[in-house]
């Protein structure tokens, strides 16, 4: 007969130490209009509005790049050996 384990860590993650799971590791990219960038990241250089782009996310969902198409985006993870996750 199979038992169930319940695995019960005695000191959780802090919030910070969870955010920074996967950072330097894992990426995804997500499209976004450029007008979406300009809200989400204020500190980007201004761009054309209406525009349909890539970006390359890190794990914490910093911006590591964007692009015009996710070819782009892609081969920009793999060149820095980052592993591509899917997020819904």
């Amino acid at each position: 007969m199979k038992q169930d384990r319940i695995l019960i860590q005695s000191n959780p993650l802090t919030p910070a130490e969870f955010a920074a799971l996967g950072t330097g590791e894992v990426a995804y990219v997500k499209p976004m209009t450029s007008d979406e960038l300009m809200r989400i990241f204020p500190q980007a250089p201004k761009i054309e509005s209406g525009l349909k782009l890539y970006t390359l996310l890190s794990a914490d969902g910093a911006p590591i790049l964007v692009t015009d198409t996710r070819e782009a985006a892609t081969a920009n993870a793999w060149e820095h050996d980052l592993k591509m996750v899917s997020v819904h």
